[in-house]
């Protein structure tokens, strides 16, 4: 059970992404805010998203609203805003990722099907900022997934000082289909280890 916001220490509050094809309705996201409650949670969607456009913007303005929906979920759930745990689905939580590496507070990242590299180019890897991240971080990942095969993403993921975990979900590709529960049991558990 995930620890209530009123708490002094601990996670005082997550905030989730989904990936460039979805929305922040996602049945995943959907699944992990009940799995957490009563911790409070917002499920955000990017610029693009809301104005009804289906190309992703580019990173900078990704970033700006992981900032600014960051800073409104603190202010909201009255909490600090290193207290807050972000995260989401592929690019979503990529962007979190970057974000927290660039500066932005956070008590730890939440990194579901993390989008490693395009399918079938395993030399174009997303990892430049990941020697920068000093919050605990989990990684939820299909054994099939084409972004990261396992020991791809356990080689890269070596570069974070934080603390790693991985959840491997067997035989599931990029969109973790039909994983839903297991994905929020985990990020449950896992926030409510969190210090």
């Amino acid at each position: 059970m995930a620890r209530s916001s009123t708490s002094t220490s601990g996670p005082g509050a997550l905030l989730l992404f989904p990936g460039a094809g979805s929305a922040a309705s996602h049945p995943s996201l959907l699944a992990i805010e009940r799995a957490v409650a009563p911790l409070p949670v917002s499920r955000a969607d990017f610029p693009y998203r809301r104005e009804g456009r289906r190309a992703p913007d580019r990173p900078p303005k990704l970033l700006a609203c992981v900032v600014e929906e960051a800073e409104l979920l603190a202010q909201r759930a009255k909490v600090a805003p290193e207290r807050l745990v972000l995260g989401g689905r592929s690019m979503g939580g990529r962007m979190c990722s970057i974000a927290v590496a660039d500066g932005l507070p956070a008590a730890g990242l939440v990194l579901i099907a993390y989008p490693l590299r395009p399918p079938g180019k395993p030399e174009n890897r997303r990892v430049e900022h990941l020697p920068r991240l000093t919050v605990p971080c989990l990684f939820i990942s299909g054994t099939r997934d084409s972004f990261g095969r396992p020991e791809e993403l356990e080689e890269a993921t070596r570069a974070i000082p934080g603390k790693v975990e991985h959840v491997w979900v067997e035989g599931k590709g990029h969109d973790l289909k039909g994983a839903d529960e297991q994905l929020a049991e985990a990020v449950s558990r896992w926030i409510a280890s969190l210090p």
